[in-house]
């Protein structure tokens, strides 16, 4: 929120059914936490959906860890596809996928952000309630999803959005490598990771910081 009361954007604090929730005029945006978890996220996200007002899309926005190692701390990746790598099969019966909304995946594509100290990649999350702390899982959880980053709460919002037939994008910043270092670089990494996000979106929405 401090991010947007720098870029002097409106924010304007209230409820959403049981939720408490923020509204950026400027944006055209409602912000809410979501929860911690696949789960919680998907029971507060659907909750949000049917409280609220005609939503026009859901998008996750948080922080992550790298899976790609050319992806560094700082980096934002939007979610082409969020893949639940946590769910286990008897058969090779594929994980499950959810897309990202492609008409607004089109449109983050054509954001100018040359400027921007960060970089922008574009492809698949995984999502799963696990904290990937070691090299090897990392390297697991990237071989069997083809992601570029892993998280915990998009499948959740993903699958809430699409029993909705809303559209849905997960954007997230990277944090941390998803390494034996996580427990100090997730903490300290948070602040500028969400002010990298919340450049990139209000540059989306016409605002330049």
């Amino acid at each position: 929120m401090a991010r947007l009361k720098h870029l002097g954007l409106e924010t304007n604090p209230g409820t959403t059914g049981r939720l408490p929730t923020v509204a950026v005029p400027g944006l055209d945006a409602t912000i809410a936490e979501g929860g911690f978890g696949k789960s919680q996220f998907a029971v507060q996200t659907q909750h949000l959906i049917d409280a609220g007002p005609n939503w026009d899309v859901v998008i996750c926005a948080g922080v992550s860890g790298a899976l790609d190692p050319g992806v560094r701390i700082g980096d934002i990746v939007v979610g082409t596809e969020t893949v639940e790598h946590d769910i286990y099969f008897s058969t090779d019966r594929p994980r499950p996928r959810f897309g990202g909304s492609e008409p607004i995946i089109t449109e983050l594509q054509s954001v100018d952000m040359e400027s921007a100290e960060f970089n922008i990649y574009f492809g698949a999350i995984a999502s799963g309630d696990e904290a990937v702390i070691a090299t090897q899982r990392r390297a697991e959880v990237q071989a069997i999803t083809g992601a570029l980053a892993v998280a915990w709460e998009g499948a959740g919002g993903a699958r809430a959005a699409e029993f909705s037939n809303l559209p849905f994008v997960e954007l997230r910043g990277i944090s941390d490598m998803a390494d034996q270092s996580l427990g100090s670089d997730f903490f300290a990494n948070i602040p500028i990771t969400m002010k990298n996000i919340a450049e990139f979106v209000s540059t989306w929405c016409g605002i330049r910081p």
